[in-house]
């Protein structure tokens, strides 16, 4: 395992790193259905710091058991009985956690299958692209509970869904499963066998490509959405004149000049 990676102390979150560059991070949690104590919080925001450092080239988030995640260990929450500021704090944790992912340039992959629930569709939403198999089910219930969120709904699964959906969720505790939960954008793949599997597939695919080209296409996108229209298409040109000029990428634009370069195609 690469250095940056194997130093790492983590407690509830399993590593696996393929000869590709590919790693495979899994929760670890499966009696708890995966949910986000503060401890695997720390784990996450330790992962993705190391991340970009380490050389992987994607990244498969995975859930152990039959769940992705349930959200935050609602029975931590209840025990500690934390102040606002404590949980204030928190929170910030969980939003440094899914800034990391989100920002960090390596393309995540998140292999949903079961209960991606309240800040499980939080963390999911953090990803880049996100494979649900015919169990993923997904729900914010925090209104039900008397909660608010607090890693990031309002800002990533409103983008995905739309503001007057995710109020809608938050009121009624509506799931979205199935076809319906591909229509409304919380994922981009639907899969009659193994999500993981799926996801492994499209993060070899997104590995291959060149590290710069994905590090733009992992953060420059999500900061560019945060601009105004006209700070955004400088932003987007400067970093076009860094990507697209790249030495990296003369031989494969030099395949597509020749002609030996595999054309884009419809599928069969």
């Amino acid at each position: 395992m690469a250095k940056d990676l194997g130093a790492l102390n983590l407690q509830n979150i399993a590593l696996d790193l393929h000869d590709d560059g590919v790693l495979v991070a899994t929760l670890n949690r499966p009696d708890k259905r995966n949910a986000l104590n503060a401890e695997t919080v720390e784990d996450l925001i330790d992962l993705f710091v190391a991340v970009p450092r380490a050389g992987v080239r994607a990244v498969v988030l995975a859930g152990k058991g039959d769940h992705f995640c349930a959200g935050l260990d609602l029975v931590e929450h209840h025990q500690e009985d934390r102040s606002p500021a404590e949980f204030m704090h928190l929170c910030l944790r969980w939003h440094e956690a899914f800034n990391k992912m989100e920002y960090g340039g390596v393309p995540i992959i998140a292999a949903l299958q079961g209960a991606v629930v309240g800040g499980g569709l939080e963390l999911a939403s953090s990803a880049h692209i996100r494979v649900m198999d015919q169990s993923t089910y997904f729900a914010l219930p925090e209104g039900t509970r008397g909660l608010f969120t607090g890693g990031g709904a309002t800002i990533r699964v409103s983008q995905l869904v739309g503001k007057a959906r995710m109020i809608d969720m938050m009121l009624t505790g509506r799931v979205y499963k199935g076809q319906e939960a591909m229509d409304v954008g919380l994922a981009q793949y639907m899969v009659e066998g193994s999500c993981y599997d799926k996801a492994l597939e499209v993060a070899r695919r997104a590995a291959e490509n060149l590290p710069l080209s994905n590090f733009a296409i992992c953060s420059a996108i999500s900061h560019v959405g945060n601009m105004s229209a006209l700070d955004a298409s400088y932003a987007e040109s400067v970093v076009a004149g860094i990507v697209n000029t790249q030495p990296e990428a003369r031989h494969r634009l030099e395949a597509f000049a020749n002609k030996t370069a595999a054309r884009v195609r419809p599928n069969s």
